[in-house]
């Protein structure tokens, strides 16, 4: 069997093809068979309010699509330039695989893949910042 497979804790929500899900009172796991189903766990979703770097502003991006509130084509132009914006600051090997993973998956109309590869960037960029800020 292939597809995404979600564990999630008691009471985790969870948003699948714009219907928020809640789970029940214990651990579960759910196999999700259909492809291109736009899933978002929303224990990481990223809210409006902390959309205050590049990394995130294109992640959150990704999330309007996955959650239905954004047109794929009207995201997909947006997020292209800012994952090229990215990758002018970003130039060590690892960033440049998460940004090269992203775009793919952009290019494909995966856009759960592209926010699962670009939040692997949110920790650098976290650090660089800081660092810049010292």
């Amino acid at each position: 069997m292939s597809g995404l497979v979600l564990k999630l804790n008691p009471k985790e929500r969870v948003l699948v093809n714009g219907a928020v899900i809640e789970n029940g009172d214990r651990r579960s796991r759910l196999s999700i068979l259909t492809p291109n189903a736009n899933i978002l766990r929303l224990r990481d979703a990223i809210r409006p309010d902390e959309v205050n770097t590049p990394v995130r502003r294109i992640c959150y991006i990704a999330q309007l699509v996955l959650s239905g509130d954004v047109e794929k084509a009207d995201a997909r132009l947006q997020m292209l330039r800012g994952i090229e914006q990215l990758s002018q600051a970003l130039r060590d090997d690892d960033s440049r695989t998460h940004l090269d993973t992203a775009t793919e998956a952009v290019d494909r109309d995966d856009f759960y893949r592209a926010l699962k590869s670009l939040r692997n960037l949110l920790p650098r960029e976290a650090r660089l910042l800081a660092a810049n800020q010292s």
